[in-house]
């Protein structure tokens, strides 16, 4: 056993995750949280999957040879902020039946695109899957510096208009009546929201962002007295399943992206059943 966690921390793989593990908590306990109090869990889901269908439409281009060398990434950004922007304008604020109808044909559409890309690929291709599951493991250090970098930029939007994302989060129409532009904020929180999930990509995968950018927020929701406490306990909370997720994975040697999204299930169900 002691063997195992020598190896465990002798190796640069653990601490590049750890990294991103804390930079992922930033972005749930401020992004996910701010999606949590909106009640719009279900657009990192849409977004996630437009991200892989620009990110599979970038590789099809390579391939193609119509676009040389163009950055999956790239690709990933550029659909998850048009499907943000294109649901910021399509779903009205003040109606949240119609917000998530916008969110649902998005979803659709980013899904049948993914699909058909993915379908037109000449060969198979390490990055298309390396994006649909993810591995927190594997970050290169460019992954590393994106995150770095996506985190810090949405770290300090947030707290610039966090009083005013916080408002409109929870009385859309009360900041609408006090000349508080909601569209705007709704806008640039759709912006933040799109690309905190598409740096999260590689180091979860599309299928289990939402895990990771929403189940901590969700949980520190249930058990959090007020907004400020909801964040902090959101980041810890994610920071520890994050650590164990990673050590565990190890010996187990299994994705630690899915040990991370067990841990996060089963203690929301605990909080769920502990608080009724």
């Amino acid at each position: 056993m002691l063997d195992q966690i020598l190896a465990v921390l002798s190796n640069p793989f653990f601490y590049r995750a750890i990294i991103a593990v804390v930079l992922i908590s930033i972005l749930a306990a401020t992004v996910g949280s701010i999606i949590v109090f909106r009640g719009l869990s279900f657009l990192v889901s849409a977004i996630a999957h437009s991200a892989l269908a620009g990110a599979a439409l970038a590789i099809v281009l390579d391939q193609y040879g119509i676009i040389k060398d163009m950055n999956p990434t790239v690709g990933a950004l550029l659909f998850g902020i048009i499907m943000a922007v294109f649901v910021g304008a399509y779903g009205k604020t003040e109606v949240r039946e119609r917000m998530e109808v916008a969110i649902g044909v998005s979803f659709a559409l980013s899904m049948s695109l993914a699909v058909l890309f993915i379908s037109m690929m000449k060969e198979y291709s390490v990055e298309a899957w390396g994006l649909i599951l993810g591995d927190i493991l594997l970050l290169s250090t460019e992954d590393i510096l994106l995150l770095i970098a996506i985190s810090v930029i949405v770290a300090f939007i947030f707290v610039v208009f966090m009083r005013e994302f916080i408002f409109v989060a929870f009385d859309a129409e009360g900041a609408k009546a006090l000349g508080v532009n909601v569209k705007l904020y709704d806008m640039l929180m759709l912006i933040l929201v799109a690309s905190s999930t598409v740096v999260l990509l590689r180091g979860v995968g599309a299928i289990l962002v939402y895990a990771v950018l929403v189940v901590p927020p969700a949980i520190a929701n249930v058990v959090g007295k007020h907004v400020a406490d909801v964040m902090v306990k959101a980041f810890i909370i994610s920071v520890i399943s994050g650590v164990i997720g990673i050590v565990v994975s190890f010996p187990l040697h299994v994705a630690p992206s899915a040990i991370i999204g067990i841990i996060l299930v089963g203690l929301y169900a605990v909080t769920i059943a502990g608080r009724r």
